[in-house]
């Protein structure tokens, strides 16, 4: 009986030490120390009585308005329901941050994306609906794409739609979580054509001369010219994933990264040099495990960056360090 104990208990500590093992090789590496960026805690005003909740999307017009997209106490589960959200869901704030106007009660379901054209026009992706809404500024619907609660990759349909950007004659939509594609719709709604392969294209983003896509869990960047061919494609740090880019020009890119390579959520800013090397990076997230969830940017004509966190239930105003080499 000695003798038989022996060897059972050496194998019981062998166990043990692979699962000792396997679990220091599955512990998560630590979190990446990047400088923290100061935020304009004051802004913007929100008024006492406006429902606000998880932010999900900004942009901001030529005038310098910034246009708000948020679930005005909703939270992303699903299955989605069905039922609109009762309350404003747009907000449109002033340059220094005061409410101008706010709509879109009753009309969205789970809202994604916010975007204005050129020419003015607010574009919403709704998650749920499995549309995209095409409104005058003052919030009149113009324009539906896709087929409300039906989920498919064709000209007339979408798979959770995600963001929309602009190129002349062209409205370009990613979509999105479900589908694996760039669709290409003319202004008045008539479809153009898809392409691209993605794994939740997250947001689309244009310049003079490329097409940017957040292939987000893919854990990259894609780069196109503006025939959507395939032009160079940026790996995102360390696996991380990002959620949101805007062209701060001259090939350069401002980057919001969402949740790192460990699945840990967050808010960090990356700039990308026009050769897709990192130029620097930025903690802009609040304290706390899981405390922020960095999920869309826009840029101002001033200068300014505005950032939505969905577990902040924030959208925040900053400004980059000047660069060094300027």
């Amino acid at each position: 009986m000695l003798r038989s104990a022996v060897p059972a208990l050496s194998s019981l500590a062998l166990a043990a030490a692979v699962v000792a093992l396997t679990a220091c090789d599955a512990a998560p590496p630590p979190r990446e120390d990047i400088p923290k960026l100061a935020v304009d805690t004051g802004w913007p005003t929100i008024p006492a009585n406006a429902k606000f909740g998880e932010v999900s999307a900004v942009d901001v017009d030529a005038a310098g308005n910034i246009w708000v997209l948020h679930r005005a106490g909703r939270k992303w589960e699903e299955p989605f329901p069905k039922e609109p959200i009762p309350e404003p869901t747009v907000f449109k704030f002033a340059p220094e941050g005061t409410l101008l106007a706010r709509w879109g009660a009753g009309q969205f379901v789970m809202p994604h994306g916010i975007s204005i054209a050129p020419d003015g026009k607010v574009w919403i992706t709704d998650v749920a609906r499995e549309q995209v809404l095409r409104f005058s500024p003052e919030g009149v619907l113009e324009l539906t794409l896709g087929e409300q609660g039906v989920t498919a990759q064709d000209a007339a349909h979408f798979g959770r739609p995600a963001d929309v950007a602009f190129l002349p004659g062209r409205v370009l939509i990613a979509d999105g979580y479900v589908n694996t594609r760039v669709a290409e719709f003319a202004p008045d709604g008539k479809f153009i054509r898809d392409w691209g392969d993605f794994k939740v294209a997250h947001a689309v983003a244009v310049d003079e001369t490329r097409i940017y896509v957040a292939d987000r869990e893919n854990a990259r960047i894609q780069v196109y010219d503006h025939a959507g061919k395939l032009a160079a494609t940026w790996v995102s740090p360390a696996g991380n994933h990002t959620y949101s880019l805007k062209p701060l020009g001259s090939g350069r890119l401002l980057a919001l990264e969402g949740r790192d390579g460990a699945d840990r959520n967050g808010a960090v800013l990356r700039v990308y040099k026009a050769d897709g090397t990192l130029e620097a990076s930025y903690d802009i997230g609040l304290p706390g495990d899981d405390a922020s969830l960095g999920h869309d940017l826009a840029i101002g004509p001033d200068g300014h960056i505005y950032v939505t966190d969905v577990n902040g239930g924030r959208v925040v105003r900053l400004s980059l360090p000047s660069r060094s080499d300027k």
